[in-house]
């Protein structure tokens, strides 16, 4: 039987490695994957956001049907998981690094205000246990998750961003270095008075060594899962989840300063002039220019080019030490003769506009750079070098696992398995990707919470927004930077009523209508 290394890492876009065509970032190891295997050129997300898309990974559903809309809600624990599906058939499942499947924040939701707060909802709990990665939580020694964790028989978790976690690394650096907490976060982190995105906490130079880093104990601890899968008799399924290179910038030691700012080159759409620029994103512009911007958060923000250089570099510096972490992933299953019998998935979960467009972070403007990610399949029975520009989504990567393992998938799964696509026998699986997005808070030109609709095919992307008076419609062909909104083009009317339609009749097909099957006439 076959073997499964899944890969992912954390708010990464697709042209931030070499093998998309950054000429400036060095990632040697990923890159040979791509030449060893399967590269998808247009890999979209369920939704930009970490849970909901973590969560549609998992399952192979879109957010609408699996629950999880936004952050902050967790995935049912009676919801099947293709991880699920892999224990049950025999499998050693693994988790190693993050998973971000329950909430990590003990801070309350943006709404609705406790006193408006229901006791009562519309759906009862199912009995099973959340709160497991909430950090309050992993602050009592005894803390763990309940196995199996959707479909995880084992874990070695992390949880949160950059320097400063928790989960089972911190307390395994707390047992290699009694002062541990005194390495951690911005506070103690070495001075870097040159770095303007320090004063905004999204970055700094940590003290935590490179080793002891939770970026190298990770690839440490899946080597180890690596070592104890071959010596079974047994296959495995192991998920290397890097939790990088999500803000906030804190690569250790010599990836640091690995790139320069001055080096890096800016995304085109910086600079550009735009046609009927998005409410919100002049609204940040008038914010930064107003020097009122709020940039200490995790909602998007207007940069500086200086900003918008450091962040690129520093995220170069990051992506640097998971490519190392790879290579030697990937040298392991070679010196234990497995790699012939393993398949090597690598993705993300969404990624991060790093300049385009003078913005940071992510949020519900759905530019290439958040909705289109990564993904290389590495397969001995899959061509190597095989390329495609099929539209493909993080809701196919589950039934391509299950489909490549010999298991059958589950009633309701709406992803459609990618091997045919691999294999060259079939050029694509859908003439459209629909993204849901449902957001926690409400956005500059919206009346009420965020809530944006994207319908993307081979030549436009067309993006509708809950409470918001505009609309965004691209011609990807003729405008890959997403630079001249067509939405009030009155040349292009029927071309906006014909994406519409698309988009209303995509909605409609992703609504649950199979699952539960019926059990009786009436």
């Amino acid at each position: 039987m076959t073997n499964f290394v899944f890969i992912i890492t954390d708010q990464q876009r697709a042209d931030h490695l070499g093998c998309y065509g950054n000429n400036v970032l060095r990632t040697p190891n990923i890159d040979a994957l791509a030449r060893r295997g399967f590269l998808a050129d247009r890999f979209y997300v369920a939704n930009p956001v970490c849970m909901p898309n973590r969560a549609s990974l998992m399952t192979g559903r879109m957010p609408s049907l699996h629950g999880v809309r936004h952050n902050g809600v967790d995935l049912r624990v009676s919801e099947t998981t293709f991880v699920d599906l892999l224990l049950e058939a025999g499998y050693q499942t693994t988790l190693v690094g993050k998973a971000h499947l329950q909430c990590i924040h003990d801070m309350p939701a943006f709404y609705p205000r406790a006193e408006e707060r229901l006791e009562r909802e519309a759906r009862r709990a199912d009995g099973g246990r959340y709160e497991q990665e909430l950090e309050s939580y992993w602050n009592h020694a005894d803390h763990d998750l309940t196995y199996p964790y959707y479909g995880f028989a084992r874990a070695a978790l992390t949880v949160m961003h950059g320097d400063d976690q928790y989960g089972h690394w911190r307390r395994w650096l707390r047992a290699q270095d009694r002062d541990a907490d005194r390495l951690i976060g911005p506070e103690n982190a070495i001075p870097t008075p040159e770095i303007a995105l320090r004063e905004a906490r999204q970055a700094w130079r940590t003290r935590v060594p490179e080793a002891l880093y939770p970026n190298a104990w990770i690839t440490e601890r899946t080597l180890e899962a690596i070592r104890q899968g071959a010596s079974a008799k047994r296959p495995f399924f192991i998920q290397c989840s890097y939790p990088d290179p999500h803000h906030p910038f804190t690569p250790p030691g010599k990836y640091w300063s690995l790139y320069r700012p001055e080096d890096v080159e800016l995304p085109t759409s910086f600079a550009a002039k735009h046609r009927e620029l998005p409410y919100s994103v002049q609204w940040l512009r008038e914010m930064r220019d107003a020097g009122k911007a709020f940039k200490t958060g995790q909602a998007p923000f207007a940069c500086t080019e200086r900003e918008a250089r450091e962040a690129i570099a520093l995220n170069y510096g990051t992506i640097a030490q998971i490519d190392e972490g790879v290579g030697r992933i990937v040298a392991e299953l070679e010196r234990l003769g497995i790699a012939e019998n393993t398949v090597v998935i690598f993705t993300s979960d969404h990624g991060d506009f790093m300049g385009d467009h003078q913005l940071l972070l992510k949020g519900p403007m759905h530019y290439q750079g958040v909705i289109r990610v990564p993904f290389i399949w590495v397969d001995p029975m899959i061509k190597p070098g095989s390329t495609s520009q099929a539209l493909l989504q993080s809701i196919d990567l589950a039934p391509t696992v299950l489909a490549r393992a010999g298991i059958a998938p589950f009633n309701g799964i709406q992803g459609q398995s990618m091997l045919r696509i691999m294999s060259g026998e079939a050029h694509d699986l859908r003439d459209a990707v629909l993204i849901e997005d449902d957001r926690q808070r409400p956005y500059p030109g919206f009346s009420k919470r965020g809530r944006t609709r994207t319908l993307l095919t081979h030549k436009h992307r067309v993006s509708i927004h809950d409470g918001g008076a505009w609309g965004e419609l691209f011609n990807l062909d003729n405008d890959p930077d997403e630079l001249v909104n067509l939405w009030n083009d009155p040349g292009l009317r029927g071309v906006k009523l014909e994406m519409l339609e698309r988009l209303a009749r995509a909605m409609m097909s992703a609504g649950e209508y199979t699952s539960p099957y019926p059990r009786h006439i009436a």
